[in-house]
């Protein structure tokens, strides 16, 4: 299986469960894998036949800040609905870290696979 894949994007948003996280910006950092058929934009050279990350991430962003959000568990799904759903992705593995939400660890986070190979 071909893949298309982003690390560490970065999105800063409104995003917790403690009231005093529904007033700031938090970091996210998201991961994901995608299953995306790159031969013909391979053997063509042609962008048109990508999956384009740089859309991708764009539309990602706008979708995460759109609105509060609590959960990261939250985030993970919308993001796995709206690449399936508005690029065509059959499967998708989906990360999501939130750095400094627990003392002495680095990041917290999920991960979800969504579709079919």
């Amino acid at each position: 299986m071909d893949k298309v894949l982003i690390r560490e994007l970065k999105i800063d948003t409104i995003i917790g469960v403690y009231e005093w996280e529904k007033k700031l910006h938090q970091s996210l950092y998201l991961d994901l894998d995608m299953a995306w058929d790159n031969r013909a934009a391979a053997h063509n050279d042609d962008y048109q036949q990508a999956l384009c990350y740089e859309t991708v991430s764009k539309r990602l962003i706008e979708l995460i800040t759109a609105e509060p959000i609590e959960l990261i568990e939250t985030v993970a799904e919308r993001v796995a609905t709206c690449v399936m759903q508005e690029f065509g992705v059959l499967w998708v593995k989906v990360t999501v870290m939130k750095p400094g939400a627990v003392p002495h660890a680095r990041a917290v986070g999920v991960e979800i696979i969504r579709g079919h190979d």
